[in-house]
């Protein structure tokens, strides 16, 4: 099988069913940021972190995955004749997000209080953390102004918005772990 197909050349692509769109539209916007965001995981995976949090972030892009075929396919050609979905996977569950909330809440009866907001840093595993986290936000962003035209499953973007807190709280964790220095922002007064 050719990588390069040539059928983009011109500035479109096809979604999944088939429609071309071009290449700039929010839907090929939104799923090319799940798929930078899925990259930036992978970096995180790749650092010397516990296995719990490897194997926590391999189901996460998996996950990631999924929301990117659901963003990738035409909403108008979900269905096929037959009234099956042409999208045969498994979609984003309850159990998927609450996995996410049992993770933070494992990392956060170990974590100190939180008092005030943290700078991002103090350890290159911990910023790989915060800049996924800020990928995140931003799929989650393209994905919900999706949503306002071309509604996708709810529980899609759910899962993006407890995502970026998962990777903010295991860049807490991380922080801790690794023995970093956790800097807090403390506003100036004038």
């Amino acid at each position: 099988m050719k990588i390069y197909t040539k059928t983009g050349d011109k500035g479109t692509t096809a979604l999944f069913g088939g429609t071309r769109v071009p290449k700039y539209h929010i839907r090929i916007e939104s799923y090319g940021t799940v798929d930078e965001l899925n990259s930036h995981i992978g970096l995180i995976r790749d650092q010397d972190i516990d296995q719990h949090y490897k194997e926590v972030l391999i189901d996460v892009q998996h996950k990631l995955f999924t929301i990117g075929a659901i963003l990738a396919t035409d909403p108008e050609k979900a269905i096929l004749k037959s009234g099956k979905e042409r999208l045969n996977i498994d979609k984003i569950s309850n159990d998927d997000i609450q996995q996410l909330e049992h993770e933070m809440d494992a990392m956060n009866e170990v974590l100190p209080v939180m008092t005030h907001f943290v700078l991002p840093g103090g350890h290159q595993t911990v910023s790989f953390c915060h800049v996924a986290r800020c990928v995140c936000r931003r799929a989650e962003r393209l994905a919900t102004a999706l949503n306002e035209t071309d509604p996708i499953e709810s529980n899609a973007l759910i899962y993006l918005n407890r995502l970026s807190d998962y990777l903010f709280v295991l860049a807490r964790k991380l922080t801790q772990d690794l023995q970093a220095n956790e800097v807090k922002w403390i506003p100036e007064k004038r």
